[in-house]
């Protein structure tokens, strides 16, 4: 059996050494949570409604506004 050592004596290394076997590694956090508030405004959910509502329209919209008989051929 190893002697008796305070822990103020002892080497950084062998300090971290006995951190570590104290330690406890939690399988979930321990942090309370909340459920979150339905009316409450939520900016990730205003950007997805953003992006998946309303795709951007293929390159064949600004071929509407375009005069193809001021294209530069020389005519």
């Amino acid at each position: 059996m190893d002697k008796f050592i305070p822990y103020e004596k002892l080497s950084k290394k062998k300090q971290r050494e006995q951190d570590k076997k104290r330690r406890v590694t939690w399988g979930f956090s321990p942090v309370t949570r909340n459920a979150q508030n339905p009316k409450a405004y939520n900016r990730q959910k205003a950007r997805k409604w953003n992006r998946d509502d309303y795709p951007t329209v293929p390159s064949a919209f600004p071929a509407l506004f375009h005069d193809t008989s001021i294209a530069g051929n020389g005519i």
